[in-house]
């Protein structure tokens, strides 16, 4: 499975979409870096926040994470530059994904940090000089800043990094739930001239970049996820306290529950394995929620290979011919789902 492991809540920067700033951990709650022993080997582990490199023990949480997998990545807010190539040159095979809003100028106001944008490059640019091979960088898109998603996605062309997309989201994560894209039609424009734009190049990772893309489209359009979502099952997270979840994305309004917590057991598995889990992955079955993340989309895609794959082949034949392809058209994938699945409003508690 692909686990995301969420080291804290503190961060330095004020994100307008984002409130975890405004409820932080305190230190003395984080769980220390040998709790990780007890975690299985893994697919892909992404460390993530807050600002994980406000950690003082990052580069001990990092040592025990490549004992269980061959790829960690970092996400970053690129704001302790000196910390991030510090680590850089200590682990060199370690990802990097480095968060920015817009250009300048719209990712400090977002980000709520002046010079946020200029760290952020200099992080990516500095990494690259040194040769690190996993880098990129990544934008969540709000209401105001779709167009920037274009001028960074050439920029990230251009320096030959990798370049990732989210969209307004509600969570207990985020601690925000008056997250609402409004200008629908100008968002779904620009993502639809991005994933024209990911179809046109050369390499596959790009086409299916391209496909997640039309399902943030549709999850922006309201409509249903074109996969279920297996969260708990495919992915996990783990939280600052030790907790164990099935994803970012539950809302207390809908249904909120842990598997287990870490430091109540001397190996994961028994949680992974416990009634508790089992009890929260029917929950996720019937969550009314659609959310389209790529935490736990990206492991059904892989896993229903067979289904999307087509749509890839369909439409990277359409762009070499001069064709358009539709944004708005969402394809949708049974594979057994539960109907009740992604009926939001229902309480599934």
């Amino acid at each position: 499975m692909d686990a995301s492991i969420i080291v804290t809540y503190r961060c330095p920067m004020r994100c307008k979409m984002c409130d975890i700033w405004n409820g932080p951990t305190k230190p003395d709650d984080e769980f220390k870096p040998e709790l990780l022993e007890k975690l299985p080997k893994l697919a892909a582990v992404n460390v993530t926040g807050g600002e994980p490199f406000i950690r003082d023990d990052l580069d001990e949480i990092v040592r025990i994470l490549f004992t269980k997998t061959e790829r960690v990545v970092i996400s970053t807010s690129g704001w302790f530059e000196d910390r991030i190539f510090k680590l850089a040159e200590k682990f060199p095979n370690l990802g990097f994904r480095v968060s920015i809003e817009g250009l300048s100028q719209k990712n400090d106001d977002l980000r709520g940090q002046e010079g946020g944008f200029d760290r952020g490059l200099r992080v990516l640019l500095g990494l690259r000089r040194m040769g690190v091979k996993d880098i990129g960088f990544g934008i969540t898109v709000s209401n105001n800043n779709s167009p920037d998603m274009l001028h960074l996605y050439e920029l990230a062309k251009g320096l030959n990094l990798q370049f990732a997309t989210a969209a307004f989201h509600n969570s207990f994560y985020f601690q925000k739930d008056d997250n609402v894209i409004t200008n629908i039609d100008e968002v779904s424009a620009n993502f639809e001239e991005l994933v024209n734009r990911l179809m046109k190049e050369n390499h596959p990772k790009s086409w299916f970049r391209a496909l997640f893309n039309v399902g943030l489209i549709n999850y922006i359009r309201g409509g249903k996820r074109m996969l279920p979502c297996e969260a708990g099952s495919e992915n996990v997270f783990i939280d600052p306290r030790g907790e164990v979840l099935p994803c970012n994305g539950m809302e207390e309004k809908y249904w909120f529950q842990s598997m287990g917590n870490l430091h109540d057991v001397d190996d994961f598995m028994t949680i992974w394995n416990s009634p508790l889990a089992e009890d929260v992955r029917a929950k996720v079955a019937k969550c009314p929620k659609n959310c389209w993340m790529i935490g736990s989309a990206s492991p059904v895609m892989r896993k229903y290979l067979k289904k999307v794959g087509p749509w890839v082949v369909k439409n990277k034949l359409k762009s070499l011919t001069g064709g358009k392809i539709c944004g708005y058209c969402c394809p949708q994938y049974n594979v057994g789902q539960d109907p009740e699945q992604g009926n939001l409003g229902r309480s599934v508690g």
